[in-house]
């Protein structure tokens, strides 16, 4: 068995050579990146392939590969369902599904673990009947979960290597330029598919919307495909929504959020060229307007926003407010159309925004950072993996990576969920260091890390409802109770892995 700097014990059996987390900057990386092979497509050569089948066999794709997808369709994906069917029918088995996340929609890849077509699968966020049936046990080897930037790290290092790339394409055209803010299909940014198909032995473009050659804009280039199939559709815009893009009209969600507004402003960062990245939710999005009050106020500009792009920052955008907006991945249908007509509106990879091992991610630039929490422990260590009855229903996604970057993180949530009391004693999982993480807002007040004693002291000038987190935690006990642990067997079925490729915890399966 080993044990982490966090004191969260991973059996051997599955840590195998992967390092310990100990620490968010403990690892540098060493070595080269990795490479794809070396091709050549001849003058006359077509790119375009009758379907996904032919499209497979032409990969040269064998049973124990690795295929992968991107996920900027959410929801209303279809590309991964059709590929692994038509996997299916070809008869191949034991694939590795590497897509940047999964959703509810994907439930149909339950039925492909069970037979033995995918036998692992590797992503930064799950959601729906795929997570749960790994979380009970279905899937032979244990999932990795990854954050946004560890996934560019581990394909770009070599430790996630892709043999083939399948990328959902809003637009394309027959030599393989392909963009995301054209098409019936468009889903805006496509930040997280440039990893894949740089990196892959071979990549396959799927469209339903062939266009003239060339292409403009390109998002992802013609040098990097090997083949473009065209099918009915790709997926259903609409699913990109997820849960509320809207300021949330709650009295308890605006209190939260004028509490971290207010914490923004104390700590000095409402200034000319002030940088941040917010959430989706109403919460989150209710902090940036009390942050562009501020803003106004005081007639400052911001040098960017940054994450999942809603209506919101567009509107920032449009009104002066932001000077820009990096976007690796749109979250409503008004921040697609916002990326194809403003030129300040600039779409981003996965690697830039986010990679701890390249020369210089733009998180590292973030002034602040709003995030949420399932769980949160005294030692300000955060849970977005699992709810509290320990079943997988997320996971980093960009929180670590943003958290790690920021010079403020700021985890706003309701001191309670479902009756069940937010702090615990220890989280049930670790997704984000406490370390990372400087405030916790709730309705309640707000907790300072005790390693932030500069910002104490600046809060503790202002009228803020300030406490220590073991006492937001013993109050909301008094109410609720003491929570019991989530009841789970020994055996593993998950990976947590930190940017950094280290392990910070495993997830076990629930009895």
């Amino acid at each position: 068995m080993g044990e982490n700097i966090l004191g969260r014990v991973i059996p051997d059996d599955v840590l195998g050579n992967k390092p310990l987390f100990a620490g968010a900057f403990a690892r540098s990386p060493q070595g080269r990146k990795a490479s794809p092979p070396l091709k050549a497509v001849r003058p006359g050569e077509n790119k375009v392939l009758a379907s996904i089948k032919e499209a497979i066999k032409a990969s040269g794709l064998k049973s124990g590969m690795t295929i992968s997808f991107h996920h900027h369709l959410r929801n209303g994906d279809y590309v991964l369902n059709m590929v692994l069917q038509a996997c299916a029918e070809l008869g191949l088995k034991d694939l590795t599904v590497a897509s940047s996340s999964i959703f509810p929609i994907h439930a149909p890849l339950v039925e492909h673990i069970k037979n033995g077509v995918v036998t692992g699968l590797d992503c930064n966020y799950a959601l729906g009947p795929v997570a749960e049936a790994v979380t009970r046990g279905l899937l032979p080897r244990p999932m990795i979960m990854r954050t946004h930037g560890g996934r560019v790290r581990a394909i770009e290092s070599g430790d996630l290597h892709i043999d083939v790339a399948f990328i959902a394409a809003p637009a394309a055209d027959a030599y393989g330029n392909i963009n995301g803010v054209d098409g019936p299909s468009a889903c805006g940014s496509l930040g997280y598919a440039m990893a894949d198909a740089q990196y892959a032995d071979y990549v396959v473009a799927i469209t339903d919307n062939l266009m003239p050659y060339p292409l403009h804009p390109i998002s992802i280039s013609q040098s990097l495909v090997d083949a473009v199939v065209v099918v009915d559709k790709i997926g259903d815009p609409k699913g990109i929504v997820s849960g509320s893009t809207r300021i949330t009209r709650d009295p308890v969600g605006l209190t939260i959020a004028n509490y971290a507004a207010r914490v923004i402003e104390a700590a000095g960062l409402v200034k000319e060229g002030i940088s941040f990245q917010t959430g989706a939710g109403g919460a989150s999005l209710a902090v940036a307007a009390y942050l562009r009050k501020y803003m106004e106020e005081r007639h400052v500009t911001g040098a960017f926003g940054m994450g999942g792009i809603t209506g919101y920052f567009v509107e920032l955008l449009e009104a002066g407010l932001l000077r820009t907006i990096l976007d690796t991945q749109c979250f409503d249908l008004v921040a697609v159309k916002s990326l194809k007509r403003n030129p300040n509106h600039i779409e981003i990879d996965a690697g830039m925004y986010a990679n701890p091992w390249n020369k210089g991610a733009v998180v590292n630039l973030l002034d602040t950072v709003i995030l949420g929490a399932t769980e949160i422990d005294t030692d300000f260590n955060v849970n977005v993996t699992t709810s509290s009855d320990g079943i997988i229903m997320g996971g980093s996604g960009g929180h670590s990576d943003t958290a790690a970057g920021s010079k403020l993180t700021i985890i706003v949530t309701t001191a309670t969920r479902t009756r069940l009391p937010i702090v615990r004693d220890r989280v049930t999982t670790v997704t984000t260091p406490g370390e990372t993480v400087d405030v916790v807002v709730t309705e309640r007040g707000v907790c300072v890390n005790p390693r932030r004693q500069d910002l104490i002291e600046k809060l503790s000038q202002r009228r803020l409802p300030i406490l220590a987190i073991e006492e937001l935690k013993r109050q909301v006990e008094d109410l609720t109770g003491k929570p019991a642990p989530a009841r789970t067997s020994d055996r593993v079925v998950a990976l947590v892995e930190y940017r950094d490729g280290s392990i910070i915890d495993a997830v076990y399966q629930v009895e």
